[in-house]
């Protein structure tokens, strides 16, 4: 247990808490290379591996992906952000599946609301196919969305964008309602 009391953080923000399986098989509070202080050393030796100019360009890359993200939504019926525009690549964002889609928004609703990112998210990984984080934001009452994080490694191009955007779509429009 010692390599656990060294090296846990304890910071539930870094590991989802709320799963659909046991979170003491997650490994991340157990292992030193999870941590802000690895973090800064992996961005060394990226940096340094690649070069200034490249990584220049996967970040560039990683707005611009996250720029498409944001169209895209704001142009598919079922999605909705919850901030107008992205911060930096974090696009958060529901999906309203078709069973919910105009309907009063009422609490009810909203709550039915907040259980979609999570049953999607189990879908994904039962399924094998991607990931995608979902979060809460309580103090501000609000309950969970998706929050896509476009990363500068490995990169995203338009079509992996597009392809995750219909596997939101086809997940949550098979779930029975009511939730």
């Amino acid at each position: 247990n010692l390599l656990h009391k060294c090296n846990c953080a304890n910071a539930d923000y870094l590991f989802q808490q709320d799963k659909f399986y046991d979170i003491s098989y997650d490994t991340g509070d157990k292992s030193f290379q999870c941590g802000r202080k690895v973090d800064a050393f992996k961005f060394w030796l990226m940096m340094k591996v690649r070069g200034v100019g490249d990584l220049g360009d996967k970040v560039d890359n990683a707005m611009a992906m996250s720029h498409y993200l944001t169209e895209q939504l704001r142009t598919r019926p079922g999605f909705r952000l919850v901030l107008e525009e992205f911060q930096y690549t974090n696009v958060c964002f529901w999906y309203i599946p078709k069973a919910m889609r105009g309907q009063e928004e009422t609490s009810d609703w909203w709550n039915n609301l907040y259980k979609v990112a999570p049953l999607i998210k189990e879908k994904m990984v039962k399924k094998g196919s991607m990931m995608v984080g979902f979060t809460p934001l309580l103090h501000e009452g609000i309950g969970n969305f998706f929050r896509m994080v476009i990363t500068c490694q490995p990169s995203f191009s338009r079509s992996d964008i597009d392809e995750f955007i219909v596997e939101i779509e086809q997940f949550g429009d098979s779930l029975n309602f009511p939730l």
